[in-house]
């Protein structure tokens, strides 16, 4: 009898990813730069431990996990989204714009607010960092509000909606560097840091801002399935199930828009996140379309986690920002897309 070829069953699949998860996680909590043995990390997790590893594994690794997989979720749908509404593969929060408007609204937040607070500091102490999150939605949904302007008005199809996106991201991406170029001051060091896409020093603060905007974003996914499901088609097929299109492609695009723009006002933009998990996500569903979203946010958060591992253990003291690492395994990734796209 023949054996059975082709791709491993959905459930072996799932499975090893559900191992992978886990994997990646016990890994980023049990490894870092400081060195503590096993034993104390396990201690630790069951409630005892010395205060040295407590403060470690409590107040410094483990917020900084949950933050990147809070902002890997976040980058994940709103990609998922945006491919989706655009039916254009190579959508994500970066090439569209989002990315960018998010990156100059918390840039010029953050060079000119210290003059309001505190006109004689040349540090951030002084600021209230907790607003960077509604900071960056508020210039991401800008930027997108001003690509839905144009992809209306002008009637765009998918593929120039994404050019559109593409041209007003690199506008406002200049904007955001000419800025720190011109007033970056002593902030430069730390504003570059942040524009690399970093989890470094991220706290349960940054955890507790970021969770409103994940359980709502993540709570009006069910409401919207049956639109989203009909906005992979063209508008005349849409609407002939009765969808009323602009609206519904109006909230999505709002949702994905809030999805990512807080999580750069988070972290910093993570670029390829958004482009390669959605991917990736189909590929492992295959024909089991329900499993494409579930499996989009485990992935985000899966890649986000490795991302910052690898980050941490390779750069030691002087660690990789994780938005560099995901641009690197990014790039031969999309490579491949680009290949397979006509």
């Amino acid at each position: 009898m023949s054996m059975p070829t082709g791709r491993p069953s959905l459930f072996g699949s799932l499975t090893v990813l559900s191992v992978f998860i886990v994997g990646a996680f016990l890994a980023a909590v049990f490894l870092g730069v400081a060195d503590i043995p096993a034993a104390d990390v396990a201690a630790v997790l069951t409630g005892n431990g010395s205060s040295e590893a407590r403060s470690i594994i409590l107040d410094i690794r483990l917020p900084r996990i949950v933050t990147g997989i809070l902002a890997g979720i976040h980058f994940a749908v709103a990609g998922l989204l945006l491919q989706t509404i655009t039916r254009n593969p190579l959508a994500d929060p970066s090439i569209m714009g989002i990315s960018q408007g998010a990156t100059l609204a918390v840039t010029v937040f953050l060079l000119f607010t210290v003059y309001i607070f505190d006109p004689g500091s040349n540090t951030l102490a002084a600021l209230p960092l907790a607003w960077l999150p509604a900071i960056g939605t508020l210039g991401g949904i800008a930027a997108g509000g001003l690509i839905y302007l144009l992809a209306f008005r002008l009637d765009l199809g998918p593929l120039r909606i994404t050019l559109c996106g593409i041209a007003i991201g690199a506008v406002l991406h200049a904007a955001a560097i000419g800025l720190i170029a011109g007033w970056g001051s002593a902030r430069i060091e730390i504003l570059l840091e942040w524009l690399s896409g970093s989890l470094y020093a991220r706290s349960w603060t940054h955890v507790l801002i970021l969770l409103p905007f994940t359980v709502v974003g993540l709570a009006a996914l069910p409401a919207l399935q049956r639109s989203i499901d009909l906005l992979r088609f063209d508008p005349t097929v849409a609407r002939s199930f009765g969808l009323a299109y602009r609206r519904q492609f109006s909230i999505v695009l709002f949702l994905s828009c809030g999805l990512a723009a807080s999580a750069v006002g988070a972290v910093g933009p993570i670029i390829f996140v958004g482009l390669v998990v959605p991917h990736l996500a189909r590929f492992l569903a295959r024909r089991h379309f329900s499993l494409v979203l579930p499996l989009t946010i485990a992935l985000g958060a899966f890649i986000v986690t490795l991302g910052d591992l690898l980050g941490r253990l390779l750069g030691q003291a002087e660690e990789i920002p994780i938005g560099v690492i995901t641009a690197i395994f990014g790039v031969p990734v999309l490579i491949a897309l680009l290949r397979k796209i006509p």
